[in-house]
Protein backbone atom coordinates (compact mmCIF):
# COMPACT_ATOMS: atom_id res chain seq x y z
CA UNK A 1 0.00 0.00 0.00
CA UNK A 2 1.48 3.80 -0.55
CA UNK A 3 0.24 4.76 2.53
CA UNK A 4 1.42 3.45 5.95
CA UNK A 5 -1.50 1.11 7.72
CA UNK A 6 -2.22 2.92 11.16
CA UNK A 7 -1.76 1.01 14.08
CA UNK A 8 -3.93 1.50 16.87
CA UNK A 9 -1.22 3.70 18.72
CA UNK A 10 -0.85 5.88 15.58
CA UNK A 11 -4.63 6.51 15.37
CA UNK A 12 -6.32 10.03 17.17
CA UNK A 13 -9.35 9.37 19.29
CA UNK A 14 -11.46 10.03 16.30
CA UNK A 15 -9.79 7.32 13.98
CA UNK A 16 -9.49 4.71 16.84
CA UNK A 17 -13.77 5.33 16.85
CA UNK A 18 -14.02 4.43 13.77
CA UNK A 19 -11.70 1.81 13.58
CA UNK A 20 -13.14 0.32 16.19
CA UNK A 21 -17.10 0.96 14.52
CA UNK A 22 -16.04 -0.49 10.72
CA UNK A 23 -14.48 -3.34 12.44
CA UNK A 24 -17.61 -4.70 14.77
CA UNK A 25 -19.61 -3.82 11.16
CA UNK A 26 -17.15 -5.28 9.09
CA UNK A 27 -15.05 -8.13 10.40
CA UNK A 28 -12.12 -6.34 10.80
CA UNK A 29 -10.38 -2.25 9.03
CA UNK A 30 -8.90 -3.72 5.96
CA UNK A 31 -8.64 -2.87 2.04
CA UNK A 32 -10.13 0.55 1.52
CA UNK A 33 -10.66 1.88 4.74
CA UNK A 34 -6.71 1.23 5.82
CA UNK A 35 -6.97 4.50 3.33
CA UNK A 36 -9.94 6.20 4.70
CA UNK A 37 -9.01 6.45 7.82
CA UNK A 38 -6.00 8.96 7.12
CA UNK A 39 -9.05 11.34 6.63
CA UNK A 40 -11.29 10.39 9.12
CA UNK A 41 -14.48 12.66 7.62
CA UNK A 42 -13.70 11.01 4.12
CA UNK A 43 -14.03 7.27 6.38
CA UNK A 44 -16.92 8.05 8.06
CA UNK A 45 -18.82 9.18 4.86
CA UNK A 46 -17.95 6.62 2.79
CA UNK A 47 -18.17 4.10 5.34
CA UNK A 48 -21.89 5.16 5.39
CA UNK A 49 -23.26 5.19 1.91
CA UNK A 50 -21.08 1.43 0.97
CA UNK A 51 -22.82 0.44 4.20
CA UNK A 52 -26.40 1.40 2.18
CA UNK A 53 -25.06 0.56 -1.11
CA UNK A 54 -24.05 -3.11 0.05
CA UNK A 55 -26.49 -3.86 2.89
CA UNK A 56 -30.02 -1.50 3.17
CA UNK A 57 -30.27 0.18 -0.21
CA UNK A 58 -33.64 -1.29 -1.96
CA UNK A 59 -31.87 -3.67 -4.67
CA UNK A 60 -31.91 -7.31 -3.96
CA UNK A 61 -28.49 -9.02 -2.95
CA UNK A 62 -27.56 -10.64 -6.02
CA UNK A 63 -28.01 -7.12 -8.01
CA UNK A 64 -25.91 -5.33 -5.14
CA UNK A 65 -23.57 -8.00 -5.19
CA UNK A 66 -23.60 -7.23 -9.04
CA UNK A 67 -23.03 -3.67 -9.53
CA UNK A 68 -19.68 -4.30 -7.09
CA UNK A 69 -18.29 -6.42 -9.98
CA UNK A 70 -19.41 -4.40 -12.81
CA UNK A 71 -17.79 -1.04 -11.35
CA UNK A 72 -14.76 -3.19 -9.58
CA UNK A 73 -14.02 -5.13 -13.24
CA UNK A 74 -14.70 -0.92 -15.06
CA UNK A 75 -12.21 0.27 -12.91
CA UNK A 76 -10.22 -2.75 -12.79
CA UNK A 77 -9.98 -3.05 -9.29
CA UNK A 78 -9.05 -6.66 -8.27
CA UNK A 79 -9.20 -6.13 -4.07
CA UNK A 80 -12.59 -5.21 -4.50
CA UNK A 81 -13.39 -8.46 -7.25
CA UNK A 82 -11.56 -10.94 -5.26
CA UNK A 83 -13.08 -10.15 -2.20
CA UNK A 84 -16.56 -10.23 -3.56
CA UNK A 85 -17.13 -12.55 -6.71
CA UNK A 86 -18.17 -15.31 -4.08
CA UNK A 87 -20.37 -13.45 -2.50
CA UNK A 88 -21.59 -12.67 -5.70
CA UNK A 89 -22.24 -16.50 -6.81
CA UNK A 90 -23.70 -17.61 -3.44
CA UNK A 91 -26.20 -14.37 -4.12
CA UNK A 92 -27.63 -15.79 -6.76
CA UNK A 93 -25.10 -14.22 -9.45
CA UNK A 94 -24.93 -16.83 -12.37
CA UNK A 95 -20.80 -18.11 -12.34
CA UNK A 96 -21.16 -17.59 -16.76
CA UNK A 97 -22.02 -13.96 -15.90
CA UNK A 98 -18.98 -13.44 -12.94
CA UNK A 99 -16.53 -15.03 -16.08
CA UNK A 100 -18.19 -12.71 -19.11
CA UNK A 101 -17.69 -9.20 -16.96
CA UNK A 102 -14.19 -10.42 -16.18
CA UNK A 103 -13.58 -10.91 -19.69
CA UNK A 104 -15.50 -7.97 -20.94
CA UNK A 105 -17.48 -9.54 -22.78
CA UNK A 106 -21.50 -9.05 -22.91
CA UNK A 107 -23.02 -11.20 -20.05
CA UNK A 108 -26.57 -12.99 -20.21
CA UNK A 109 -28.97 -13.10 -17.86
CA UNK A 110 -32.15 -15.89 -17.58
CA UNK A 111 -34.42 -13.20 -15.49
CA UNK A 112 -35.61 -10.06 -17.93
CA UNK A 113 -35.56 -7.83 -14.82
CA UNK A 114 -31.47 -9.43 -14.30
CA UNK A 115 -30.77 -8.27 -17.92
CA UNK A 116 -32.60 -5.17 -17.68
CA UNK A 117 -30.57 -4.20 -14.42
CA UNK A 118 -27.03 -5.54 -16.15
CA UNK A 119 -27.95 -3.33 -19.37
CA UNK A 120 -28.63 -0.63 -17.35
CA UNK A 121 -25.34 -0.94 -15.26
CA UNK A 122 -23.18 -1.42 -18.63
CA UNK A 123 -24.73 1.69 -19.97
CA UNK A 124 -23.95 4.04 -17.26
CA UNK A 125 -20.32 2.52 -16.73
CA UNK A 126 -19.14 2.15 -20.45
CA UNK A 127 -21.18 4.55 -22.42
CA UNK A 128 -21.79 7.30 -19.07
CA UNK A 129 -25.25 7.34 -20.76
CA UNK A 130 -28.17 5.57 -20.71
CA UNK A 131 -30.85 5.22 -23.73
CA UNK A 132 -34.12 5.49 -23.09
CA UNK A 133 -35.17 2.16 -23.81
CA UNK A 134 -32.92 1.11 -21.65
CA UNK A 135 -33.72 3.32 -19.02
CA UNK A 136 -37.42 2.89 -19.41
CA UNK A 137 -37.14 -1.38 -18.96
CA UNK A 138 -34.93 -0.76 -15.79
CA UNK A 139 -37.39 2.16 -14.53
CA UNK A 140 -40.05 -0.59 -15.15
CA UNK A 141 -38.71 -3.53 -12.94
CA UNK A 142 -37.00 -1.64 -9.86
CA UNK A 143 -38.67 2.10 -9.87
CA UNK A 144 -37.16 5.20 -9.72
CA UNK A 145 -36.26 4.49 -5.66
CA UNK A 146 -34.50 1.07 -7.29
CA UNK A 147 -32.66 3.42 -10.02
CA UNK A 148 -31.23 6.05 -7.88
CA UNK A 149 -30.31 3.41 -4.94
CA UNK A 150 -28.20 1.94 -8.32
CA UNK A 151 -26.44 4.84 -9.20
CA UNK A 152 -25.46 5.53 -5.41
CA UNK A 153 -24.57 1.94 -5.59
CA UNK A 154 -22.39 2.40 -8.59
CA UNK A 155 -21.08 5.66 -7.35
CA UNK A 156 -19.97 4.03 -3.78
CA UNK A 157 -18.02 1.55 -5.74
CA UNK A 158 -16.54 3.11 -8.57
CA UNK A 159 -14.94 5.17 -5.93
CA UNK A 160 -13.71 2.10 -4.09
CA UNK A 161 -12.50 1.03 -6.97
CA UNK A 162 -10.65 4.27 -7.97
CA UNK A 163 -9.61 4.21 -4.08
CA UNK A 164 -7.80 0.54 -3.95
CA UNK A 165 -5.81 1.15 -7.59
CA UNK A 166 -4.53 4.67 -6.58
CA UNK A 167 -2.77 3.92 -3.31
CA UNK A 168 -2.51 0.15 -4.28
CA UNK A 169 -4.22 -1.51 -1.61
CA UNK A 170 -2.68 -4.41 -1.08
CA UNK A 171 -4.10 -7.77 -3.64
CA UNK A 172 -5.11 -10.50 -1.36
CA UNK A 173 -1.98 -13.08 -1.79
CA UNK A 174 -4.22 -16.17 -1.82
CA UNK A 175 -6.41 -15.31 -5.25
CA UNK A 176 -5.23 -15.08 -8.69
CA UNK A 177 -5.63 -12.36 -10.74
CA UNK A 178 -9.08 -12.12 -12.19
CA UNK A 179 -8.86 -10.16 -14.96
CA UNK A 180 -6.72 -11.41 -17.93
CA UNK A 181 -5.25 -7.98 -19.05
CA UNK A 182 -4.56 -6.67 -15.43
CA UNK A 183 -1.40 -7.52 -13.04
CA UNK A 184 -0.28 -5.75 -10.24
CA UNK A 185 -1.83 -1.92 -10.54
CA UNK A 186 -1.14 -1.82 -14.44
CA UNK A 187 -2.10 -3.36 -18.02
CA UNK A 188 -0.62 -5.58 -19.85
CA UNK A 189 0.07 -5.74 -23.52
CA UNK A 190 -3.21 -7.67 -25.49
CA UNK A 191 -0.55 -10.23 -26.85
CA UNK A 192 0.47 -10.88 -23.18
CA UNK A 193 -3.40 -10.88 -21.83
CA UNK A 194 -4.65 -13.44 -24.90
CA UNK A 195 -1.60 -15.88 -24.14
CA UNK A 196 -2.49 -15.77 -20.28
CA UNK A 197 -6.88 -16.53 -21.23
Amino acid sequence: MRLPVLSEDDMDPRQQELAARIAGRRGAVRGPFRVWLHSPEMCERAESLGAFARFDCSLPEHLRELTLLMAARNWDAQYSWNAHVRQAVEAGVPESAVQAIAEKREAVFEAEADQAFYQFCREVLEEHFVCDETFARALAHFGPKGLVDTIGALGNFTMLGMCLNTFQVDLQADREPPFPDVRGYGRIAPDEAQSRA
